[in-house]
């Protein structure tokens, strides 16, 4: 747009921060994604003066988060960025798959302007609703000169996209970033840089215009007492295409498990071990002989794999890192 002014854009996809429920006191029978994103800033004061471009791109629970919605988004701001007027982008989303979307950004785009996702574990018409002060959170840290890399923005911390994941599923300090911790923290508008933001090489919004029909087919299977085989070899003869191996402490894999990882490898499905802890990933020598992922969480080696299988199925030519 011509002469326009520098501004931030918010982009809203639902969830909790938008839900709605009938009386006050009720903090769990609510609908997301209920509230537009017009009523979510008129709700919001202090963010009257500031320069600020919505749009609404979805209004889901999160829980139903898919990869054509990762695709519209990516798609998004990959233009939204490359304006010069935009300084930085906030995204409200549900707190379900959050640390699924801010890892899969992050990956692809790396950019070097701020994505700021947040959210809230109380509906909009809660008693305690925390979304109006993580979403000024969140157009802070946006606005914050030096700011870079797709970041949570949620009570009072900032994550990084490729580390945070969810571990409450009911308290309102729901998100964590272990062990490397916050790489920030806001208080009272201002905000306090802990490390670095973060940075990486952008894999490209390009890979994600690959037809959605065509997109790797990956699961993660949780390994547990009494493991049924079946679970896999039923996703091997369903034809996926790539699964992680949730493993118990240090990525230790129950024995039917692991006999069925090697039916699935043999059968051409590449494989990512990871651990069903709720902190630190799999390290020493199974790490390497199963080819753990670097990834502190299953939900992360998941999207690493499928982008990793993505990159191959754009690129055939090109030696896939994965090792099955």
């Amino acid at each position: 747009m011509a002469n326009t002014p520098p501004h931030l854009l918010l982009v809203a996809t639902g969830g909790t921060i938008a839900g709605r429920a009938a009386h006050a006191e009720d903090n769990l029978g609510y609908r997301a994604g209920e509230l537009g994103v017009a009523e979510l800033v008129a709700a919001v004061p202090a963010l009257a003066g500031v320069p600020l471009r919505t749009l609404q791109l979805a209004q889901i629970d999160s829980k139903d988060m898919s990869h054509a919605l990762w695709q519209a988004l990516v798609r998004l701001l990959a233009a939204e960025l490359a304006r010069d007027e935009v300084v930085g982008v906030v995204i409200t989303h549900g707190t379900d798959t959050l640390e699924e979307t801010a890892f899969f950004l992050q990956r692809v785009l790396a950019p070097a302007k701020p994505v700021v996702l947040t959210a809230a574990m109380r509906p909009a018409t809660s008693l305690q609703a925390d979304g109006p002060q993580n979403l000024v959170d969140a157009v802070t840290v946006a606005r914050t000169p030096g700011a870079r890399g797709v970041l949570l923005a949620f009570a009072g911390q900032v994550h990084a996209g490729d580390e945070v994941r969810k571990v409450d599923a009911y308290r309102l300090q729901a998100f964590d970033s272990a062990p490397a911790g916050p790489v920030a923290l806001v208080e009272e508008g201002r905000v306090l840089p802990l490390r670095p933001w973060p940075q990486g090489q952008a894999l490209g919004a390009a890979l994600c215009d690959w037809p959605l029909a065509r997109w790797p087919r990956v699961a993660w299977i949780t390994s547990h007492a009494g493991f049924d085989a079946a679970l896999v070899d039923a996703a091997v003869a369903a034809g996926f295409d790539g699964l992680v191996l949730a493993g118990t402490g240090n990525g230790t894999l129950h024995a039917e498990l692991e006999a069925a990882a090697d039916r699935a490898a043999q059968a051409g499905v590449a494989l990512r071990l990871s651990t069903r802890c709720a902190s630190g990933r799999v390290v020493g020598d199974l790490a390497r002989s199963r080819a753990a992922s670097a990834e502190s969480s299953a939900a992360q080696a998941r999207v690493a794999l499928l982008l990793d299988l993505l990159a191959k199925a754009a690129t055939p030519s090109t030696p896939s890192s994965i090792s099955a």
